[in-house]
């Protein structure tokens, strides 16, 4: 019973941590149709399930969800894309339908999964990631500059300086709990646990980055605190343009609360002012 509850407990905590969504507001019946996957090699070594709808002859508008998470998290994007955009939304590896089944912390490896969406053929791409989304997608747009077109950043953690482990994640690494929770739990907390000392690598490959880049964040969130923004702001220092919008009392799920908000970033995303 007391295992049981310490389960319980540790489930709640790291959804909580790992900002799992409130969900999105169309059905997601219809998105099996939609569904690719692509085989990627090292680092990842896995199959990787991937969402797209829209023509895939312009612009690829590429969503990386936080973790736990999943491409169904994008749903209303995906069902209502911009028109003439490719939406395309992934299971980052170690969740959703995509491999591996244990968890993949590193962001170079994570990186890897989204450069494999990358599209070809001279075809410019827009990242959207949220989250632990937005790191990885600033760690593609830093090693691809010529292939991204700008980058969003919404309610994205980028400080190293403000992770902290929670001691009930401790928890939820030993053997009895962990082999209790849902594998994107235990793949979530793999991730945060890990997380400081890659944020520590991304940080010296920021100002690598040069696409367009928009900040959006509110100033409410409880798991990735605005304090990011400044450390945002500090080094990316290569934008061509970037700008930063914060959200007065709005908390973390953006794309879920603030859907008008984030729709408006994309436009500014698909044709950035400079």
């Amino acid at each position: 019973m007391k295992v049981g509850r310490t389960v319980s407990a540790v489930a709640v905590l790291l959804a909580t941590l790992g900002c799992a969504p409130p969900g999105p507001r169309l059905a997601g019946r219809d998105l099996e149709p939609l569904r690719h996957s692509v085989a990627v090699g090292p680092p990842v070594n896995a199959t990787v399930s991937y969402l797209s709808n829209g023509p895939a002859t312009g612009v690829r508008l590429i969503f990386v969800h936080g973790t736990p998470g999943s491409a169904e998290g994008w749903t209303d994007y995906l069902l209502e894309p911009p028109p003439g955009v490719e939406v395309v939304a992934l299971d980052r590896p170690g969740f959703g339908h995509s491999g591996p089944e244990g968890a993949l912390p590193s962001l170079a490896a994570q990186a890897a999964a989204v450069t494999a969406l990358l599209p070809g053929e001279g075809r410019p791409a827009v990242l959207v990631g949220h989250s632990l989304g937005g790191p990885i997608a600033a760690w593609v747009a830093a090693q691809h500059p010529q292939r991204v077109r700008s980058l969003v950043l919404l309610a994205a953690s980028l400080d190293p300086a403000l992770e902290v482990i929670h001691p009930m994640q401790y928890v939820g690494r030993w053997w009895p709990v962990r082999g209790m929770l849902p594998r994107a739990i235990r793949n979530a907390n793999e991730e945060l646990m890990g997380l400081k000392p890659e944020l520590q690598a991304l940080q010296a490959l920021l100002p690598r980055v040069v696409a367009p880049t928009l900040i959006v964040h509110g100033t409410a969130d409880p798991l990735v605190p605005v304090a990011n923004v400044p450390f945002m702001e500090a080094h990316l220092t290569g934008p061509r343009c970037r700008e930063t919008r914060l959200l007065d009392g709005v908390n973390h799920f953006l794309p879920w609360n603030s859907e008008p908000v984030v729709r408006e970033a994309l436009q500014w995303a698909l044709a950035p002012p400079c």
